[in-house]
């Protein structure tokens, strides 16, 4: 093993002992996700200053944190199913009629899907206030492959309609979709547990024995289940640190600075969008500071792992344990935000490319007669998007075809591709908590208590104050 290798792990390890004992200090959660993220960047610019972005070391490197990094993710990963599930239908059987189920999916869907309508409308913004366009561009080799395997994938995404869109959030086999096979497996598993917590509230007053066992049942299980979710959340601090650390080693400045202009416009769209996010906090009469202080931990976790899906445990975690949302909206808005409507990847990404691409091909962007078309497609098309990496590029695809742009085109952004999709992930996260958020105080059932509690609650000990 090469000395420099021993030398990087010895000073990963380093961070890692020192947020261990931060947390035996008992320093709050917030600020150990902080200084996670904080000592990554600056231990990922320290490798990158040494050996380079593309260096042996780097990579090698890399590959150790990834042990750390993408281990915690896949963690995260382990435990969304069963979470789902007990949490939706534990919170079906608490509800006390079916109208109230109505009232939070169809609150909590139209909230994301007017979102991404407004994300993709500033998109458009920021690629006409920026000037961005494709023409002009030349591509490496890495680019013109990535641009010959998104040319390859087209019929693909030609093949959907959204007709097809809403059938595969229809669960045909819930056993193969608690696997997470599809690309829409999360959704399909909130509708078969929907089914599940419905039809137990159906034999309540026929048959109160056997509903008050499942009651029971289900209450053993969402218990184990959240513990679960706590043991894993507390490597939150570790996993930050390593997943920022390895992007930034491996993140080229020359590349990002031949593309500065698509990443200015993208993150000033992101950051347009999170404000936005903040007015309807601050339209349903919450404090934004507080909320911003208390979803910080999420939002930075969805930053560097760079999955909505991943996100969901400790964004149910979140909502209820700090924000005051109701169980039952926290997990529609989690589950269903990992799919549907993503602000970042479904809304402001292929509205920047449509635009940064139609000049190609002789289209003035800015016409009424491409822009209508064009919001609208987005609009629909973001139903079904996967929460992982690649669901941008495959909600791209399906505008670019539908508009019938060059999809090739798009692999011209490859290089930079990783740093935009962190700024996205993290829109999509926190559009999905803003849609539970607002949907639980709408409707009455936000513990104020909660929310107004200046104590930070450690999500790592499970509410406990720090």
């Amino acid at each position: 093993m090469p000395t420099a290798l021993i030398l990087n792990l010895l000073a990963a390890l380093a961070v890692c002992f020192l947020l261990a004992r931060m947390q035996t200090l008992h320093v709050s959660f917030t600020k150990r996700v902080f200084a996670g993220m904080g000592v990554g960047v600056l231990l990922g610019v320290v490798f990158q200053s040494l050996y380079g972005a593309g260096s042996d070391v780097v990579r090698q490197t890399g590959e150790y944190l990834d042990i750390v990094g993408t281990g915690y993710v896949r963690l995260l990963q382990m435990i969304i199913i069963p979470l789902i599930m007990v949490s939706i239908v534990s919170a079906i059987l608490k509800l006390k009629d079916a109208a109230s189920l109505g009232k939070i999916s169809a609150l909590t869907i139209g909230i994301l899907i007017l979102t991404t309508m407004v994300a993709a409308a500033v998109g458009i913004a920021m690629a006409s206030a920026y000037g961005l366009s494709a023409v002009g561009l030349t591509a490496s080799a890495a680019e013109v492959a990535r641009g010959e395997y998104l040319q390859s994938t087209l019929p693909a995404a030609k093949a959907i309609s959204f007709p097809g869109m809403v059938l595969s959030l229809i669960p045909a086999n819930p056993f193969l979709d608690m696997t997470g096979a599809r690309k829409t497996s999360t959704i399909a598993v909130v509708l078969f547990s929907i089914f599940i917590g419905i039809s137990a509230t159906g034999i309540a007053a026929r048959k109160p024995a056997i509903f008050a066992s499942f009651n029971h049942f289900t209450e053993v299980a969402h218990a184990i289940v959240m513990r679960m979710v706590t043991l894993v959340l507390r490597l939150t601090p570790f996993g930050v640190f390593a997943l920022m650390a390895q992007v930034v080693a491996s993140s080229s400045l020359a590349d990002i600075m031949n593309l500065a202009g698509f990443v200015a416009a993208s993150y000033s769209a992101l950051l347009i969008m999170f404000c936005v996010h903040l007015a309807l906090i601050a339209a349903v009469g919450l404090s934004v500071p507080r909320y911003l202080k208390k979803v910080f931990p999420v939002l930075a976790f969805a930053f560097t792992s760079r999955t909505s899906a991943g996100a969901i445990p400790m964004s149910v975690q979140t909502q209820t344990t700090r924000l005051g949302t109701a169980p039952g909206i926290a997990n529609f808005a989690a589950s269903f935000g990992s799919t549907i409507g993503q602000n970042g990847c479904a809304g402001i990404y292929p509205a920047m490319l449509a635009v940064m691409i139609a000049p190609t091909v002789g289209i003035d962007p800015l016409t009424i007669g491409f822009l209508l078309p064009l919001l609208a497609i987005i609009t629909i098309g973001s139903v079904g998007v996967a929460g992982v990496g690649g669901g941008a590029t495959f909600a791209a695809l399906i505008v670019l075809s539908a508009m019938d742009l060059p999809v090739a085109l798009a692999g011209l952004l490859i290089s930079i591709e990783p740093l935009i999709d962190m700024g996205r992930t993290a829109l999509n996260v926190s559009g999905s908590i803003t849609a539970g958020t607002v949907t639980s105080r709408l409707l009455g059932q936000t513990d104020m208590a909660v929310f107004d509690s200046d104590a930070e609650a450690n999500l790592d000990t499970e509410g406990a104050p720090a």
